[in-house]
């Protein structure tokens, strides 16, 4: 090798050695790395901020028309309308007691069902097909049906939450306990436990952190279908309220609907993160 390449060489070599500027190392990001909760919580705030301030630009500049997309201040003087007039609360009470008492159900159902299809491939051949014809029978084509025999009463509304969340809940509960690792399972025979304890005592607390991400995710499909039960039939409740609102073209109430469902859907989610990363800590990777 020449001299002039071996001083090429050992030039890189020492271009090589010498530690990177801070600005080129901790900009980058990097696959599952965790960040600051502070962190976390500003780009949250952020990109909500840039939302409302799209909102915001788009109708008070009049790029909208405000009968399309009403203002912010319009809004917010039918928020203030309708909770001084004792409209606004009663909804959303009505709404949130509908989805908790459809998820509960629905769960306390889908988690042993699941469980036992995941563990045994005797119940997963049998139950699986009835299962999956439901699954993508769209819950909204049972509503003509369900207010048939149950009216517009509180039983018509679990009705279908159980449809929408029970038959997509179960399929997932299985897939959770099928991940469970089989030396696991192997294990707990090796020390004797019967097949019963295993599912209890190990299949189902190695499933656990996946059962819960599946209701959370479920609690989104939850919202989803009670608000289109609601604006079919209901006397009550979030979407009766943006279905009257839609009669009269009164903008304002229907973005305040959309605002507030999408605001208890945020706290139900991170109700979920937060038990997830305090039940969990072991899977917990920074943030979530």
């Amino acid at each position: 090798m020449s001299p002039g390449a071996r001083r090429g060489t050992g030039t890189l070599a020492v271009m090589a050695s010498v530690p990177k500027a801070p600005f080129l190392t901790r900009r980058r990001l990097r696959l599952y790395e965790p960040i600051q909760r502070r962190t976390y919580w500003a780009l949250a705030v952020i990109s909500l901020c840039l939302v409302f301030a799209l909102w915001a630009g788009l109708s008070y500049a009049g790029a909208v028309q405000n009968l399309f997309l009403p203002t912010p201040t319009q809004v917010w003087q039918a928020a203030v309308t309708e909770s001084s007039t004792g409209i606004l609360w009663p909804d959303i009470g009505a709404s949130v007691l509908r989805i908790v008492l459809g998820f509960i159900i629905s769960s306390v159902v889908a988690i042993p069902v699941g469980m036992l299809m995941g563990s045994y491939k005797a119940f997963e051949a049998g139950l699986e097909p009835p299962i999956d014809f439901m699954r993508y029978t769209p819950a909204v084509a049972f509503i003509p049906l369900t207010l048939i025999w149950f009216g517009t009463s509180t039983t018509q509304k679990l009705v279908i939450l159980f449809i929408a969340i029970f038959f997509q809940e179960v399929l997932l509960v299985m897939d959770n306990v099928k991940n469970v690792p089989p030396q696991f399972v192997d294990m707990a025979y090796t020390l004797g436990l019967s097949p019963s304890q295993v599912v209890r005592r190990v299949i189902f607390r190695a499933a656990l952190p996946g059962i819960v991400d599946t209701l959370r995710i479920s609690m989104g499909w939850g919202w989803t279908y009670l608000v289109v039960v609601e604006l079919v039939g209901a006397t009550n409740g979030l979407g009766f309220q943006i279905q009257q609102a839609e009669r009269y073209l009164n903008t304002p109430e229907i973005i305040l609907g959309i605002i507030i469902i999408g605001m208890l859907g945020l706290i139900f989610d991170f109700s979920f993160k937060a038990i997830y990363a305090r039940a969990f800590p072991y899977m917990f990777r920074g943030a979530r």
